[in-house]
């Protein structure tokens, strides 16, 4: 019996417990801390959407079918001045507000609310004019799965998708722009020329024109042409994280026309 065997048995019944014990403890913890986190993730999902449910009553309308343009506008702001506009890309889930902080950290966890939310808001980089009159403007927002927030960018990187769905709008308080987007690119976060605005300030854009042309995993041939040949040239780019490599971001491109 277990009083008949030497020390260095029992020491090691007790040790072969202690560890099973311990096994089945981490086991726990391991359980409990996979169902938090799916807990966690589904509420982080779920306030996504809530919030979105919520602005999306406050859209504002294009300048045409509101008697006074700026007027929907005016709830937007009064929930945040730092609203700055509306983006909508059609046939995905990206229609939200835009804000600008002032640094591009001020909203990488904050919703448009201004409390802390892992989701963050769509943001106008800070570098960028607020009423969106550089010639090319830059926005961010977070790479989430079901497609929120910027995740829907995903949906680019089949060229069926691409080709067929190019249409969407940005909406300012005193007017509106028709988005054609016209190619997706994957660069790095330290690419200058899509991180970069302020270089792009000036009227003359044909050298980031020729970057895409060149760089583009998917491209409308058409649209980047007519930008070249254009005396006023505007784009929007959208920016979000992309799991291909390190520091990698999923870019899409429109050229904003005047709605």
């Amino acid at each position: 019996g277990d009083r008949h065997m030497k020390p260095a048995g029992v020491i090691l019944k007790i040790a072969n417990t202690v560890l099973s014990s311990a096994t089945v403890l981490t086991l726990l913890l391991a359980g409990a801390y996979a169902l938090y986190a799916l807990w966690d993730n589904r509420q982080i999902y779920a306030s996504v959407d809530k919030v979105q449910a919520d602005l999306l009553k406050l859209k504002p309308e294009l300048p045409e079918a509101a008697a006074d343009p700026g007027a929907s506008f005016e709830e937007l702001l009064s929930l945040n001045a730092d609203i700055c506009a509306w983006v909508t890309v059609d046939n995905t889930t990206i229609d939200y507000p835009v804000v600008q902080g002032e640094s591009n950290l001020s909203y990488i966890n904050k919703d448009v609310y201004g409390n802390f939310a892992l989701a963050g808001s769509i943001f106008l980089d800070s570098r960028n004019d607020p009423g969106c009159k550089d010639r090319y403007s830059l926005l961010y927002g977070h790479d989430m799965v079901d497609y929120k927030m910027f995740g829907a960018l995903e949906l680019f990187k089949d060229q069926a998708f691409f080709e067929k769905n190019h249409s969407g709008r940005l909406i300012l308080p005193d007017r509106a722009y028709d988005l054609e987007i016209f190619a997706l690119l994957l660069v790095t976060a330290s690419d200058n020329y899509i991180f970069e605005p302020q270089h792009w300030q000036t009227d003359d854009i044909d050298e980031l024109l020729a970057y895409v042309k060149e760089n583009a995993v998917f491209l409308h041939q058409e649209t980047i042409e007519a930008l070249q040949n254009s005396n006023s040239p505007q784009l929007l780019a959208l920016s979000t994280c992309s799991a291909e490599y390190t520091n990698a971001r999923t870019i899409l491109l429109a050229a904003m026309v005047p709605h």
